[in-house]
């Protein structure tokens, strides 16, 4: 009778210790569906701390002055948090090839990217404290939910070969991105009802401070979500490929695998001309991403603060839903013409919103460059992923390859974010940093065209 008893509790012990009775093999529906689930978990991180409620918290905080004393210059506080992005993907560029070396070592991966989730999603609810009287503290919080949320990607992203065919991945991948859209958006309807109705949630003071306090409740939502949701991938995705034991050499063991993925790019031109132009078009895209919000929050003629709040919401919310038609679509297209052709018309259209976007003043204009944004954002970043896994040569080293990925998009970010934060702090103006970038994306689209369609 008491073993009876027990034996539910001795099943949810087993979920929480994340111990699957059954391996899923390769190409298995419920594999591939709990590893897109992982962008369900992590996508709430880059709508609502990336995209959209922390840009508002962060621009209210500086409405009196935008200016921030660091260290005894005074930084514009777009071009600071600019840095700061900047920094954080400076520090994942050089950890993630030693942290993916050792988990491709050992075998285990699923560790590793279990204590990066974990560590973002702590870092998530640390937000709660980011103030102006603790503005260091803050900027740290933020720093490490970032590095958090992309070394846990160079693991995750390196599972599409382990657990789709080739002809499985590009589908895949746009379910993990829709996935992730839906999720994201309806933690972000969420958190919209307590800024916009705290009295709802209890939480008390003026109209200003209670969206205020809302907004960092928001940062709280962000980690459990992301914590509690990764819990169902981490129960299906295999441990690893290898089970080889430490050896002294083993920190150096990932930048020794990321030479060796150097090396054979000599011997694969298809590989080697694509992560030129990936490299490219993506010091414009994560750039652009990042600091869409602020640009809204800064650039845009909304009127009230109210009106901003609702406005910047709202147009992060169709940026998502479109979004998700837009990965479908974007999978489609490539079944139809090709990843490559599609790639190249998409950064097309990203060149043309960069050009549109130094104009526009109303929210009726940066409603429309949302629309545009939202169809083409996910389709860019699913398809260059799922491209990339089907021009890998066959090897279960998919770490390495997928670490080198990491390493190029994260070099990329820096020097986009670089660029923005200088020209912005130069300039005054974020206009003119977001057309710079209208030239990477034309060039990476036409090195699109260099790639060719077979291995030589």
């Amino acid at each position: 009778m008491l073993q009876l008893r027990l034996i539910p509790y001795i099943e949810l012990l087993n979920y929480i210790m994340l111990k699957p009775k059954v391996a899923l093999v390769k190409g298995s529906k419920k594999l591939i569906n709990a590893w897109a689930f992982y962008d369900w978990a992590n996508s709430v991180y880059p709508l609502v701390i990336s995209s959209a409620i922390f840009p508002i918290y962060y621009g209210m905080i500086f409405a009196e002055n935008n200016q921030i004393d660091f260290f005894g210059y005074s930084v514009k506080n777009t071009a600071m948090i600019s840095f700061v992005t900047a920094i954080a993907f400076i520090v994942v560029a050089l950890i993630s090839p030693i942290l993916s070396g050792i988990a491709d070592y050992i075998g285990n991966k699923k560790k590793f990217m279990k204590f990066f989730v974990f560590m973002g999603s702590l870092s998530c609810i640390g937000l709660f404290w980011f103030d102006l009287s603790t503005i260091y503290l803050g900027f740290l919080f933020y720093f490490l939910a970032m590095i958090g949320l992309w070394s846990s990607l160079v693991f995750y992203n390196s599972y599409l070969p382990d657990i789709a065919f080739e002809d499985q991945q590009d589908r895949a991948s746009a379910k993990g991105y829709s996935l992730g859209y839906i999720g994201s958006v309806i933690l972000l309807i969420f958190n919209l009802t307590m800024i916009m109705q705290p009295q709802w949630y209890g939480i008390q003071g003026t109209e200003s401070e209670a969206a205020m306090l809302a907004m960092k409740y928001s940062f709280v939502s962000v980690g459990v979500w992301w914590a509690f949701f990764s819990l169902f991938s981490f129960y299906y995705l295999p441990r690893g490929n290898k089970g080889q034991k430490i050896t002294q050499d083993i920190l150096w063991n990932g930048y020794k695998e990321l030479m060796l993925v150097w090396n054979q790019l000599s011997m694969n031109f298809r590989l080697k001309r694509y992560l030129a132009a990936f490299f490219v078009y993506s010091t414009s895209l994560q750039t652009v991403m990042l600091v869409a919000a602020y640009f809204g929050e800064e650039e845009i003629k909304w009127g009230s603060d109210s009106d901003k709040t609702i406005g910047l919401i709202v147009s992060i919310l169709l940026i998502q839903l479109v979004a998700i038609v837009g990965a479908i679509l974007t999978a489609r297209c490539s079944e139809i013409f090709g990843n490559l052709k599609t790639l190249f018309v998409i950064n097309l259209i990203w060149g043309a919103i960069c050009v549109y976007a130094f104009f526009i003043e109303t929210p009726n204009q940066f409603y429309m460059v949302a629309g545009f944004v939202g169809m083409v954002m996910g389709g860019l970043q699913s398809l260059s992923r799922s491209t990339y896994s089907k021009f890998i040569p066959e090897t279960d080293d998919t770490t390495s390859y997928f670490s080198f990925y990491g390493v190029t998009e994260k070099i990329a970010i820096v020097i986009g974010m670089v660029l923005f934060g200088v020209l912005d702090q130069v300039t005054g103006s974020m206009r003119t940093s977001i057309l710079f970038f209208f030239v990477f994306f034309v060039l990476g689209a036409f090195m699109l065209l260099r790639v060719p369609k077979k291995v030589y």
